[in-house]
């Protein structure tokens, strides 16, 4: 069976909220895919008929195997598609999501193979994702928290972002926040957890709680 688009949105939904939270439940795809309930509800017994999903009433949908396989594939298109589009044609990070979005649905197996290759099979997306290669293999990045755990006197990296949205990552921008960039807590304050960071020899930047939660960084000794 060939899914459509709108299929392929909703096996890639329930794996991202697969890794998340173990489950996609009706309320969380439905926010997740922008439908309501009853199309989500429709959607699902649709996938589950085809094979692609185990669903049960009230409690949520799981993946089957042929459907994870089917999912894993879509988010290793979507992120290949983002990286050449940061890398190659210089779009910036928070403008990628909707058109890679489209790019995935387009092409097999060959045509991403190479450009996996032609981008010499990167293992993260600009978001810090990461981008599972050929064999459906997901890469699990070791030791990635949340800023927010940080305690002052850490030292870190930025390795990537929990919000994708382009409102948050404008944001980032705004405070010149980036993967790769690294930083030291110096400072925490006790009334609302706003942090305080600084690069080397830099200026400080105040980072909000809600913004910590939602940046993740690898602990350094240097």
């Amino acid at each position: 069976m060939r899914l459509s688009s709108s299929q392929e949105n909703y096996l890639k939904a329930i794996y991202k909220l697969e890794v998340g939270d173990g489950i996609a439940t009706n309320q969380s795809l439905a926010a997740l895919v922008e439908a309501t309930p009853a199309s989500v509800t429709n959607m699902l017994r649709k996938l589950t008929e085809a094979g692609w999903v185990e669903y049960q009433a009230y409690q949520g949908a799981t993946l089957t195997p042929s459907g994870r396989n089917e999912a894993v594939t879509l988010v290793r298109k979507h992120r290949l598609w983002e990286v050449f589009l940061v890398e190659k044609l210089h779009y910036d990070w928070d403008a990628v999501h909707s058109l890679a979005e489209e790019l995935e649905h387009i092409g097999g197996e060959e045509l991403i193979n190479r450009l996996d290759a032609f981008l010499e099979h990167p293992a993260y997306d600009p978001h810090g994702d990461p981008i599972p290669n050929a064999k459906g293999v997901v890469r699990i990045r070791q030791h990635a928290i949340a800023a927010s755990e940080a305690v002052v006197g850490d030292r870190f990296v930025v390795c990537g972002v929990k919000d994708s949205s382009s409102l948050f990552l404008r944001h980032l921008d705004k405070l010149s926040i980036c993967l790769g960039k690294a930083y030291t807590l110096i400072d925490l304050l006790e009334f609302d957890q706003s942090a305080v960071w600084t690069e080397k020899d830099s200026a400080l930047t105040s980072v909000s709680n809600e913004v910590a939660k939602n940046v993740l960084i690898q602990l350094t000794d240097e």
